[in-house]
């Protein structure tokens, strides 16, 4: 069973880890899908960027609010945006820093800031610890879908 350790240091790491998945890659390559209708390894990149500017509320609003409303929006309807098209760049940029920051404030958590808990509408009340779960298996999630468009077209 993973701990608060191990979702800190899988957010930690992610950004790393997930550059020199998607960089050596071409243009061609980073607009394959594993399937019609999924999304590509662009795509999955900012996606993710969104994510966890989404899930960067999700942490400290609980921390700052007594049980506050916990922020979504339409995931699909964003990754057909124009700006899902760019360079990866920007939102490489983005996760490298909110990672960063991700990791300094679960460090600095008490045992009851860790507890504090939001609403969110899809997901119900969870916690600070869960929402840290939830985005470190995120990462894990993505990670093993562009891996599998990887296996699918060879590199």
């Amino acid at each position: 069973m993973a701990t608060r350790q191990d979702y800190i240091q899988k957010l930690r790491q992610f950004p790393a880890e997930l550059e020199a998945r998607v960089t050596p890659l071409t243009d061609e390559q980073l607009n394959q899908r594993e399937a019609e209708g999924e999304w590509s390894t662009r795509q999955i990149v900012h996606h993710l960027a969104d994510s966890h500017m989404s899930a960067n509320f999700r942490f400290r609003l609980p921390l700052t609010a007594a049980a506050p409303k916990l922020p979504v929006y339409d995931q699909a309807a964003w990754a057909e945006l124009p700006d899902y098209r760019l360079p990866l760049e920007s939102s490489l940029t983005i996760l490298r820093g909110l990672h960063v920051r991700f990791g300094a404030l679960l460090e600095s958590l008490s045992e009851e800031q860790w507890q504090r808990s939001g609403i969110h509408p899809e997901w119900g009340e969870v916690t600070v610890e869960e929402v840290a779960r939830r985005y470190a298996d995120h990462c894990d999630n993505h990670m093993n879908q562009i891996n599998r468009i990887g296996v699918k077209y060879g590199w």
